[in-house]
């Protein structure tokens, strides 16, 4: 990442002499270090966890002072580059240890104690130090749990316990532990990609992205607000941080939107509503896509190319919000600037447009994301010498460091969130936490669906939101792909085409319903049957019933959506980080500026509803075009009833009625009700635009 956009605290640590040349030296090599054995994997994937979360741990101790503000201690330095550096060499000698523990029958020697005690600290107590308290607490209640307190407690979540020894062996070996899977996604594609968007900044793209974005949209009405639509789409796909993006392109955006006559509280919700869609942007989204591959087992690629039209949505909607706001203030294009697409191009399209491109290339060739990476890496120095920055040796150095840097809080992070994983996946809490859900919602999906929206959303305000997805996906993702695998099951009631397996299933599991078995089942019935059978018939009945590719999108449906939930903490008060960030360069106040963001960002609970009632992530693009078709007018619709104007301002009962033709086109499977749903938007912004109210609202401060 960039000086200009990285997101730091106050109170990190500076260096200068040779003190910045040797840390320099050490980013420099756990840099190349990651690239060298992406192409030749030496060593073993454990060893490259724990020496990936050695490198991070002690550049973390570093870099971060124990006590907050004290940057300029001493003796504060001398502890904590102590304390890193004996974290760094626990983590190193915890792959050279697991060899003899195994030979010794999982037999722990005061070594191997210290060793992985070490470890654990470090994850705790750095976790501390990057994103506060709230990691490092639910790391230590889940490893209570399962040692002692879980005994005590009554019920479903009742654990008898385990012994320290077992608990120590299993915090850091292991497919779900500390140097797990989700450290083998953070040591390898998460890193990369990383470094991939340091290089792309590096190189002027951040420039380029705000140069083409106002070419495209700077003299449309509204279009500042569009330009910073845009921006972030694109800046998005370097960095996948909402925070960073809004401190990067916000600085630009937010003025011209104020110039514009846009409220400084309003251009800061486009900034902070757009910069939050750069998670939801393919090819990178943060690291979420990335997570998300690890945890459903389907492909990295199907993920990134299924997600590219609900992030279109997703933009497409603040864009519409930008622009009736615009309409409704009745404010001019500015004027042009002398940017075209062609000048923005020759400046630094390059190296941007061709090393995106042959990611993309790659991937869909079906090269591994860590090549493509790394050959986009390569693509981005080659181009920057057909632009005016050309990289030579020295930038492509601090390219380097600039991504080892800004990785650090993303691996400590990642490696501990293991810790809590590890404790899940032992302890069976996942499952038991889905039948809770699916018990609260009485096997209603919307209910269902607003019970994880609340629960990221609290999360969210203490997490990091792919640490707030790995929690909640750990916990209800089972839950939720089942509720969507049971709208099939329900349909295929309705039809009375019920195989003979699943008859005998249903027949076991629920007798009462084999007189009903012989044909068709009304709706009501089939879902109320359907609802109300225990997990232990519902899931074979299931495995019989839905089709191999249904249960796939099921379960990447209900990845997303709660990934996508996740992202509402950026933009909803009372902790909303990317908002704040906007108020603070639009000089707004922070509240009035979250409340605007969240109003803006709406796209992150419709598109979840797609997500989840149609088959919007199915893979056929037919469909999901047709989908989006419908909601592309659905939502401008809605936009319009919130906003009160559509391309003119409407009085209140078009508003209800615009907001009723918006939920039509959405509604799912009535394909007639989507169609009147569009011929009642389009009605209403031919009225508008000959029958609006043309006065000019008072400016609001």
């Amino acid at each position: 990442m960039s000086e200009e956009i990285e997101v730091e605290p106050p109170s990190l640590r500076e260096f200068q002499g040779w003190v910045l040349w040797l840390l320099h030296g050490l980013c420099l090599f756990i840099a190349v270090g990651h690239i060298y054995v992406a192409f030749d994997p030496f060593i073993s994937e454990f060893q490259r966890n724990a020496y990936h979360f050695a490198g991070f741990a002690f550049l973390a101790a570093v870099y971060n002072p124990m006590v907050r503000g004290q940057t300029h201690n001493r003796r504060l330095l001398v502890i904590d580059v102590t304390f890193g550096a004996l974290v760094a060499a626990a983590a190193i000698y915890i792959p050279y240890a697991e060899t003899p523990i195994y030979d010794r029958g999982v037999d722990l020697i005061l070594l191997d104690w210290v060793a992985i005690g070490l470890c654990v600290l470090g994850g705790i107590e750095l976790t501390r130090r990057l994103t506060g308290w709230v990691i490092p607490i639910l790391i230590i209640t889940a490893l209570t749990y399962i040692g002692f307190w879980g005994q005590y407690i009554g019920g479903m979540f009742s654990f008898p316990g385990l012994s320290w020894e077992t608990i120590a062996f299993r915090s850091l070996f292991g497919d779900d532990a500390m140097f797990g899977t989700i450290a083998r996604i953070s040591s390898t594609f998460v890193f990369l990609f990383i470094i991939f968007g340091a290089f792309l900044l590096r190189s002027g793209a951040g420039e380029f992205v705000i140069n083409i974005a106002q070419a495209i949209a700077g003299r449309m009405a509204g279009g500042p607000g569009i330009v910073a639509v845009i921006a972030s789409g694109l800046t998005g796909t370097i960095s996948g941080s909402a925070v960073a993006n809004t401190a990067s392109t916000g600085v630009i955006t937010i003025p011209l939107m104020k110039r514009a006559g846009f409220r400084p509280a309003f251009a800061g919700g486009v900034e902070a509503a757009s910069s939050t869609g750069g998670q939801l942007m393919p090819p990178i989204m943060g690291a979420g896509a990335f997570v998300m591959a690890s945890f459903t087992q389907i492909s990295y690629e199907k993920i990134v190319a299924v997600a590219a039209l609900p992030a279109l949505l997703y933009f497409l909607s603040v864009a519409f919000f930008v622009r009736i706001e615009a309409k409704r203030l009745e404010l001019k294009p500015m004027e042009s600037d002398g940017e075209t697409l062609g000048s923005a191009f020759r400046k630094g399209g390059a190296s941007f447009v061709i090393p995106i491109a042959s990611l993309i290339t790659m991937l869909v060739m079906g090269f591994t994301p860590a090549y493509a990476a790394v050959f986009g890496i390569l693509a981005v120095i080659a181009s920057s010498w057909l632009t005016q920055n050309p990289m030579g040796p020295r930038a492509v150095l601090e390219a380097l460091v600039m991504g080892t840097k800004g990785m650090i809080m993303t691996a400590v992070l990642l490696c501990s969130v293991g810790l809590i994983v590890n404790v899940i996946s032992t302890a069976g809490i996942g499952n038991t936490f889905s039948l809770m859900i699916a018990g609260w919602a009485g096997g209603n999906l919307l209910i269902a669906l607003v019970l994880i929206a609340i629960a990221s959303l609290v999360l969210g305000m203490g997490l990091p939101v792919t640490a707030a997805y790995i929690v909640i996906a750990t916990l209800s993702a089972p839950a939720i792909a089942g509720m969507i695998s049971d709208r099939v099951v329900i349909d295929v009631l309705v039809a009375g085409t019920l195989n003979d397996g699943a008859k005998a299933v249903l027949m076991l599991g629920a007798p009462e319903t084999i007189a009903l078995l012989g044909g068709p089942i009304p709706l009501e019935q089939a879902t109320e049957i359907i609802r109300a059978l225990p997990l232990e018939v519902a899931a074979p009945l299931r495995d019989l019933v839905v089709p191999a590719e249904a249960a796939i999108a099921a379960v990447l449906s209900a990845h997303m959506i709660i990934f996508w939930l996740s992202q509402d903490s950026n933009v909803t008060p009372p902790v909303a980080l990317a908002s704040f960030t906007a108020a603070a360069i639009a000089k707004a106040p922070a509240m009035q500026t979250g409340i605007e963001s969240w109003k803006l960002a709406k796209g992150l609970y419709i598109v979840p509803l797609l997500m989840a009632y149609t088959p919007f992530l199915s893979g056929d693009w037919g469909v999901a075009l047709v989908i989006f078709g419908f909601a592309v007018f659905g939502i401008y619709g809605l936009a319009g009833a919130l906003q009160g104007c559509l391309e003119r301002r409407i009085n209140w009962p078009m508003r209800a009625i615009s907001a009723a033709g918006g939920i039509a086109c959405l509604w799912p499977g009535l394909i007639v009700v989507n169609i009147a749903g569009v011929v009642c938007i389009v009605a209403l912004l031919a009225f508008s635009l000959r029958n609006g109210h043309s006065a000019p609202l008072p400016e609001r401060a």
